[in-house]
């Protein structure tokens, strides 16, 4: 009964919406490329240097420039880069932080920021004509704000530059999320019988995969230019330089909010617990318990991993910049390949984020189990490719999960808290890696590895399924009902996002339980 209300609460919002051209697509893909490296390098690592080049030079430690904790021969430049980056040098009233700490509390002080937006922003994506200007101003204002940051040489301004940038993240996500529940309305149609939902499977996991990877390209592009600006004598001005490149590019993902689509219209008043809507949904909660606890678990391996590098591993600058594109370029060949896999064994959403979620217990248990040794080369890249696989399958499938268990015209509400979440647990996994465990790569693995397990126990007993999540959404259709489907009109357009056919599919409604022809 429970699940039959909710049916019935989604049909008034419940709409056809056309199938997404070639070029809609596209560009929407675009967007992923230029916004996907503010949560993964932006924020983590470019603000965090510059923030280390405005602190007072940290004292020599005892061990002197020239050695690590673990003993090893380091290059002073880079350790000292490492001392600045992790010695406790920004004062907040009577205590003090290190740079990393203070990337991470400017951080939280954005998401707190973007809580009390969360049922704006959620209401006016899934209702009204107001979707193309909450886009375009969030992502004009994150990218202007990636400007300045270099004009004024203190530590304190930093959380009104990172603040703004993280809210604007948020809600830009959140719309770029609820844009691709409404294409894969358009190439399945709003409702489906039970049978043909592995169609919209199938094209949901191509789009969200092609975008994450595409997505980590551009996160590529940035880090590449993070490390040339290492290298040069005016370290502050490069990372501001830096900066400056990656909010014009954010900038030039703009572009995408011309393609997105407008609100339903609803005649009724809309009910205002609407932004409280997932909260609604069991599949819907669970699978964003489980996303901040995968991001969690993603960024703590990556900053751990980073610093325990640099840090007591003392590798050559450029195998720090071989590892950082192996992270984020290896995705851009890996998930494809997965794509393949999941269509060969009929994997549903839920199975292959269990399978990220495996892939970074593998990553954080070895790396634990061998925190005390000097890992060799090969294995580090080894590392690198594993996890950046976990991350971007994680990050894909979260995606693909999330907008499965959104009732029509609330893919607003379930893209907004997504967002916010899914920032949020990427956040907390940075604080705890470079905070309290920095130095310590034995505890952010550890609670990398307690966090994937906990994760990994809800997504299998904690019943959360796609197909049963669609059918609560109401986008599986019960027998008897009527469906409105391209697919049950025997128009599969499960690969036409890869063909030349830009022309809208025509949808008629059909019984359920006819087969397509």
């Amino acid at each position: 009964m429970k699940m039959e209300g909710t049916r019935e609460t989604c049909r008034p919002y419940s709409r056809l919406e056309p199938q997404p051209t070639k070029g809609e697509v596209w560009v929407w893909y675009v967007y992923e490329l230029c916004s996907y490296f503010v949560h993964t390098v932006l924020i983590p690592i470019v603000f965090s240097l510059i923030i280390g080049q405005i602190v007072d030079s940290p004292t020599e430690p005892l061990r002197g420039w020239n050695k690590s904790a673990k003993g090893l021969a380091c290059q002073i430049d880079e350790m000292e880069l490492y001392e600045r980056l992790t010695h406790r040098s920004v004062s907040i009233g009577n205590s003090k932080v290190s740079p990393l700490e203070w990337t991470s509390i400017s951080w939280g002080i954005g998401l707190i920021l973007a809580s009390p937006a969360l049922r704006f922003v959620s209401t006016n994506l899934d209702h009204g004509q107001n979707q193309v200007v909450i886009a375009g101003a969030a992502t004009a204002i994150g990218a202007f704000f990636c400007l300045p940051v270099g004009f004024f040489k203190v530590t304190w301004i930093f959380p009104l530059y990172v603040a703004p940038i993280v809210v604007a993240i948020t809600v830009s996500t959140a719309s770029h999320s609820r844009h691709h529940g409404l294409m894969i309305q358009g190439f399945t149609g709003p409702s489906l019988q039970r049978h043909q939902f592995p169609n919209r499977r199938g094209v949901s996991s191509r789009l969200s995969l092609n975008a994450t990877g595409v997505g980590c390209l551009g996160s590529a592009v940035i880090v590449a230019f993070v490390y040339y600006m290492l290298r040069i004598q005016d370290i502050f001005t490069g990372l501001w330089v830096d900066s400056i490149f990656s909010g014009l590019i954010w900038l030039a993902g703009i572009v995408h909010v011309f393609t997105l689509r407008p609100g339903a219209t609803i005649t009724s008043p809309l009910p205002k617990d609407h932004f409280l809507s997932i909260f609604k949904s069991h599949h819907g909660l669970g699978t964003l318990i489980v996303v901040g606890l995968s991001s969690f678990t993603s960024m703590c391996i990556f900053t751990g991993g980073v610093l325990f590098l640099v840090g007591e591993l003392c590798l050559k600058p450029v195998f720090l910049l071989y590892f950082w594109l192996i992270y984020f370029i290896f995705p851009s060949v890996s998930l494809p390949m997965l794509q393949s896999v999941q269509l060969i064994l009929k994997t549903n959403a839920v199975k292959m984020h269990l399978l990220g979620l495996i892939l970074s217990l593998v990553t954080s248990g070895i790396g634990f189990q061998f925190r005390k040794d000097n890992w060799e080369r090969h294995y580090i890249l080894i590392f690198a490719a594993l996890q950046s696989t976990s991350t971007g399958v994680m990050h894909a499938f979260a995606r693909v999960l999330l907008m499965d268990c959104s009732p029509a015209g609330k893919e607003g509400a379930f893209a907004t808290w997504f967002s916010w979440v899914k920032m949020a647990g990427t956040c907390i996994g940075f604080a705890v890696a470079s905070g309290a465990a920095a130095g310590n790569v034995g505890t952010s693995f550890g609670i990398a590895f307690c966090t994937a397990a906990v994760a990994m126990v809800i997504s299998i007993y904690g019943n959360i399924s796609d197909v049963a999540g669609a059918v609560a959404a109401g986008l599986i259709s019960e027998e008897g009902e009527m469906v409105s489907s391209p697919i049950a009109n025997g128009s599969d357009h499960s690969n036409s996002i890869n063909n030349d056919d830009d022309e809208n599919a025509k949808k008629e409604a059909v019984p359920v339980g006819e087969e397509a022809a």
